[in-house]
Formats: structure tokens, C-alpha cells, sequence
């Protein structure tokens, strides 16, 4: 069972491929991961060294694992921040031969784009491109409630609103949507929530909510990277939505254990594989 995963990746910290690498393996998953920058660590330091990898780099690694055969083998391709909507392409056209390997494989994208706080933070026309492009190749997408503001532009406030928000970017192509960092009007002030929606019903989910200052950079890349991880094994929305969150509480537990501003992800590995909290979603369509 084999991923590739198309994302940044940092030496110090954990972001993108480093951020949903290790939990990937640890689920029993073969990683195939190509970076798309290398850097010493995460953008939101202020300051950071290391190269870019070029369009024409990414594309060869992707065309080298190619000519060894394997790409059947592949079950998904998962990807994360786009820099640039070249890189984008080269995305798109990865997951195309992927499923011309394999007619099974699945696509989840990530829409990197923005959040609460910082607002926009990729290029012009990134969001577009995710519109007319990305999302539509993609068979899951999971924004967080920021994101798919931007996508649909539909102000989410309530849960009929982010029902309906889902539903609109399900109309785009990908036939399931997984909201993360949901906080409606209705969200207990101490909770946060995720919402996993497809044609066959929409799920709830409510864990507490750590207060992490700065909110670490990645928990969004581990999110997406475990949701894949239980939803190519359980074939479940429902099961799936209530393993990563169970995992990714146990991350932002060690976190903020630990008092840290990057992911304790090493120190909550085996509490990630098998969590010692439990929540369970509620059916809301």
C-alpha cells in the first residue's frame, strides 16, 4: 500500500511531507514522498533558509519513480501547499498517471490557501487554480473553514451554512469534503469540530480545543495525511472522521504537553497509531 505525497518539507519542525510522512508510516502505509521545497523550517519562523525545487525537478523525481514500474501500486496521491500554479500542473498531471496505473487511486488534496488570523498567504492565483483545477481532480479535498470560505464564497456561521458550503464545493468534483478547524456559533467556546460530508451523509465531530500560542504550523498536513490514512482502510466516512480525530487530539495533547510550537509528532506517535481517547461523530444529514 503505497501514498505519494507532493508537499514542502522542512529539516527542523514538522510541516507538509514532514508532518504526514512519519504518521503515514506508522499506519502501515509505503510513503513516497517528493518535495517540492527544502527548507530549514517552517515560513512562519519569519525567516528561513534553502532552495525552492524547481518545476523541472519535481517533474523528473515523479518520472523516475515512474520508470521503475510501481505506479500501480500506488492507492493515493496526497498533496498540500501549492507554490505556484506550475507546480500545480505537475500535481494534476501526477495523480493522471497515477490512475492510469491504477483506476483505484484516489487524489487528496489539501487547498492550502489561508487561515483565520493570517488570512490569504499563497500567491493571486492559487485560489482559482484550486477552483478550476485541483479540486475538481480531486476525489477528497479538506479546507478548513477559512479555505472553504474562499472556495465557495459562503460566510460560514452555522451548520446548515457549512453543510451547504461543503455541498457547493462537492458540486466542483471531489466527492468527499472534510471541513477542519470548524467553529460555528454554536461551537462550545472550548471545542473545536470537523465535518466530513459526501452524497451518502454529512458527520460531526467535537474535541476539545487546545489554546496552543502560536497554534502550531503542519496540523492541518497531519490531519489530511491521517484522514487518508483510515479512510483508504476503513472505506467509511464516518469511521474514518472518528479515527483522525481521535489521532490528531492525541498530537495536540503531546503538544501541549510538551509546550511546544511545533508538533510533538514524534513524542505522540504511538498515541496516534492507537489513541487512548475516543470521540464519536454525530449523523447531521
Amino acid at each position: 500500500m503505497a501514498i505519494l505525497s507532493i508537499q514542502s518539507h522542512v529539516a527542523y519542525g514538522h510541516v507538509g511531507n514532514a508532518a504526514a510522512v512519519l504518521p503515514l508510516q506508522r499506519l502501515g502505509y509505503d510513503v513516497w514522498p517528493i518535495h517540492t521545497v527544502m527548507f530549514s523550517n517552517h515560513t512562519g519562523y519569519g525567516s528561513w533558509r534553502g532552495p525552492v525545487i524547481s518545476a523541472g525537478d519535481v517533474t523528473a523525481v515523479i518520472e523516475g519513480i515512474s520508470e521503475r514500474g510501481v505506479l500501480h501500486q500506488c492507492q493515493a496521491v496526497l498533496s498540500g501547499y501549492m507554490g505556484n500554479t506550475a507546480l500545480g500542473e505537475i500535481i494534476i498531471d501526477a495523480v493522471t498517471r497515477v490512475r492510469t496505473a491504477n483506476p483505484k487511486a484516489i487524489y487528496l488534496c489539501d487547498p492550502v490557501m489561508g487561515d483565520v488570523g493570517r488570512g490569504v498567504f499563497v500567491k493571486s492565483d492559487i485560489p482559482e487554480f484550486m477552483r478550476k483545477y485541483a479540486i475538481p481532480a480531486a476525489d477528497i479535498i479538506t479546507p478548513n473553514q477559512f479555505e472553504l470560505e474562499l472556495l465557495t464564497n459562503q460566510k460560514i456561521e452555522t451548520l446548515e451554512d457549512a453543510l451547504a458550503a461543503a455541498k457547493m464545493a462537492r458540486c466542483l468534483g471531489p466527492k468527499v469534503i472534510l471541513i477542519t478547524s470548524l467553529i460555528r456559533r454554536e461551537t462550545a467556546e472550548d471545542s473545536i469540530e470537523m465535518l466530513a460530508a459526501s452524497d451518502k451523509g454529512s458527520w460531526l465531530i467535537s474535541t476539545p480545543r487546545f489554546k496552543l500560542t502560536p497554534p502550531p504550523n503542519g496540523a492541518g498536513d497531519a490531519t489530511s495525511a491521517l484522514f487518508l490514512a483510515y479512510y483508504l482502510a476503513q472505506n467509511s466516512l464516518s469511521k474514518a472522521l472518528a479515527k483522525a480525530a481521535a489521532s490528531v487530539f492525541a498530537l495536540f495533547e503531546a503538544t501541549d504537553h510538551a509546550g511546544s510550537r511545533e508538533l510533538a509528532l514524534i513524542a505522540a506517535q504511538d498515541r496516534i497509531v492507537r489513541p487512548r481517547t475516543k470521540f464519536i461523530p454525530r449523523r447531521v444529514s
